[in-house]
């Protein structure tokens, strides 16, 4: 809708990541210079990490973009929590290789011949993992023995480690991956964007766009902008398509200060929703624990009600007894006596 009414060629704040969409910001330059090095040369392990949104795949994919002319083979694997064999499978997919029935020993075989395949023919093979700080320790070792291999003495395979700043923080300091730190030949943590780095990059990608200063945005509205996204490229994104949309509905054609207010009161309140959404599934939660504590509440005393029921009949049964014990006790006695007057 907002693309027709300001003219626009295409929409300029997707949240998918794309490359064309690259933004060289102070941190995004300094990653590329480290990564740029890493990828010549063609071995060991670069590490990208970032918190969400801050742009680490759409570097990577410009990276890669940049070098499309060589000849290389990627293969991509978002991980969530998969052990060594896991990640081996997820691995050889991403190449292509059949995976899913087959053992550690297979999987490994099939990928080694495929990376000296690659090889011969000339073709780099760089392997991406996002997400990495979802990695338990078997499944890290995997991913360095697969460095291992090598052919001539050159490495096969190249990794790229895209993290939060967890895995950073994990990289850094654990014992047991002392031998992937010293494979790292080159890491950069990407940082928010400054606030003088705000009206850059969100008119960098409105022009290309085919913008045409429609809508046109004021100083104030790029402060607002900074103050709610924090500089992260992904809030930002998020928050400028929003503008764009609340502007054509308003007819507007410059975006202001109080207007990207509006817009992030909406924001707030459509993220209030679901805290209200869950506020009232604990609500429901808890009044159904209590629910079903009082059944077990209710059902404990049925039970001693009817353990008391049966106690009771069995004292009734026993002062039964006894009663007829002294009985019978009464009428012997009475028995004795009268044979001994005789």
């Amino acid at each position: 809708m907002y693309t027709d009414f300001y003219k626009l060629t295409g929409k300029p704040f997707q949240l998918t990541p794309d490359p064309d969409f690259y933004v060289d910001t102070k941190t995004h330059r300094k990653a590329m210079a480290y990564l740029t090095y890493g990828l010549a040369q063609a071995e060991g392990f670069i590490v990208v990490t970032g918190d969400i949104g801050a742009g680490k795949t759409t570097l990577v994919a410009r990276l890669l973009q940049q070098n499309e002319d060589r000849r290389t083979l990627i293969g991509n694997v978002v991980t969530s929590q998969v052990d060594g064999s896991d990640l081996l499978r997820l691995a050889a997919s991403a190449f292509g290789l059949p995976a899913e029935r087959e053992d550690k020993s297979s999987l490994l075989a099939r990928l080694e011949s495929m990376l000296r395949t690659k090889h011969r023919e000339g073709v780099r093979v760089v392997l991406i993992v996002d997400e990495a700080q979802n990695l338990p320790f078997d499944a890290l070792e995997e991913l360095r023995m697969l460095s291992n291999f090598q052919e001539g003495g050159q490495p096969l395979m190249q990794t790229i480690l895209l993290g939060q700043p967890e895995f950073r923080a994990r990289l850094a300091a654990a014992p047991n991956l002392e031998q992937l730190r010293q494979r790292t030949i080159a890491s950069h943590h990407l940082e928010p964007m400054r606030a003088d780095e705000v009206q850059n990059y969100v008119e960098s990608r409105l022009n290309r766009c085919g913008w045409k200063n429609d809508p046109a945005f004021t100083d104030d509205a790029y402060r607002e902008i900074y103050e709610w996204s924090g500089g992260v490229p992904r809030r930002v994104n998020n928050l400028s398509g929003r503008i764009l949309l609340f502007g054509s509905l308003e007819g507007t054609h410059e975006i202001t200060g109080d207007l990207v207010r509006d817009v992030v009161s909406d924001l707030e309140e459509d993220d209030a929703v679901p805290e209200r959404h869950r506020a009232l599934a604990n609500q429901v939660m808890n009044n159904s624990q209590m629910g079903t504590e009082s059944d077990a509440l209710a059902e404990r005393i049925e039970s001693v009600s009817l353990r008391t029921d049966k106690h009771q009949k069995v004292l009734q049964q026993l002062l039964h007894l006894v009663t007829d014990l002294s009985q019978q006790v009464d009428e012997m006695a009475e028995r004795l006596g009268q044979d001994a007057e005789a």
